[in-house]
């Protein structure tokens, strides 16, 4: 395993990556701010998700806020001292937040390291899976500048994931989506099935009846996606992702059947939303993923 040119990866608390999944790897993690009625507290370190689900139940609307600016050059500072060089960092969309501009500023005001950062585009599932593959690359002993020019821009580029919440109630008083279109999902049962849109804000591509049907459709859009690459003579070398919020049996379901229906993968990873993300989807959350590693 290498990594000569001392290359650490960064994101923030929303790629779902917790201690336990990043031990051994140079993965850093920037939290962002929930602020609460009691206070404010740090994402991944004094609040989690089932914290958040909890208030939500009891009629609290927590906020939430960008990292603090101190917390971003102390782990620019912290990931010096370990004795990396280089970084690379891949942040929450900024079709949703400010922290990708937050952390992009101050890398570039460090001397001491050479930073990258790049928008991811997506969040939960979908960062988390981008870095743990240019982990998993980083020890194959590719160099900063394939990484940088070419491998992280594509995987951003081909990664797709899909998730559906259980109510449309927190994505409306978050200010997400429209009275209407809430209480007409609520009223009717309507499951979305949502992704990034090419902005970086969050899309509903899909609808779907009840529950039941969730995992259903999201296996029919990752069919969609690796017939179009077929299609298209493409490479179809992939991993998978599967994420929840509060539906941890619904999501080894859905492991079960995206590795059934999707044998050829390389990795399958399992993850669960963070406090931030939870904030505005509540919990009954349900996600699936997929990664095309080449053309």
């Amino acid at each position: 395993m290498l990594n000569p040119e001392r290359i650490a990866l960064l994101t923030d608390s929303t790629a779902d990556l917790p201690p336990a999944m990043r031990e051994g790897k140079a993965i850093y993690v920037v939290p962002l701010k929930i602020i609460c009625e009691d206070g404010e507290y740090s994402d991944g370190e004094d609040i989690f998700a089932q914290d958040i689900y909890r208030r939500l139940r009891g009629g609290e609307l927590p906020r939430t806020s960008l990292p603090e600016g101190g917390v971003v050059s102390d782990t620019f500072d912290r990931i010096r001292a370990d004795g990396y060089e280089k970084v690379i960092a891949v942040m929450l969309s900024s079709g949703l937040s400010g922290t990708y501009n937050m952390v992009r500023l101050q890398g570039e005001q460090r001397e001491d390291l050479e930073v990258a950062v790049f928008d991811s585009n997506s969040g939960s599932l979908g960062i988390g899976i981008i870095l743990l593959q240019l982990w998993e690359e980083i020890l194959a002993g590719a160099g900063w500048n394939e990484l940088v020019e070419r491998r992280t821009p594509y995987l951003i580029g081909n990664t797709y994931p899909f998730f559906s919440v259980d109510t449309l109630e927190y994505l409306y008083k978050g200010g997400r989506i429209g009275k209407v279109t809430a209480m007409a999902g609520s009223l009717l049962n309507i499951k979305p099935i949502i992704t990034f849109a090419q902005d970086g804000q969050l899309q509903s591509i899909a609808k779907v009846r009840g529950r039941r049907q969730v995992q259903d459709k999201i296996l029919d859009l990752l069919r969609r996606l690796v017939e179009e690459r077929r299609r298209a003579g493409k490479s179809l070398r992939y991993n998978l992702g599967v994420a929840n919020g509060g539906a941890p049996e619904e999501m080894a379901e859905l492991s079960a059947r995206m590795r059934a229906a999707f044998p050829d993968y390389g990795h399958c990873w399992e993850g669960a939303l963070d406090a931030t993300l939870s904030v505005y989807i509540g919990d009954g959350v349900l996600g699936g993923g997929i990664q095309f590693l080449e053309d």
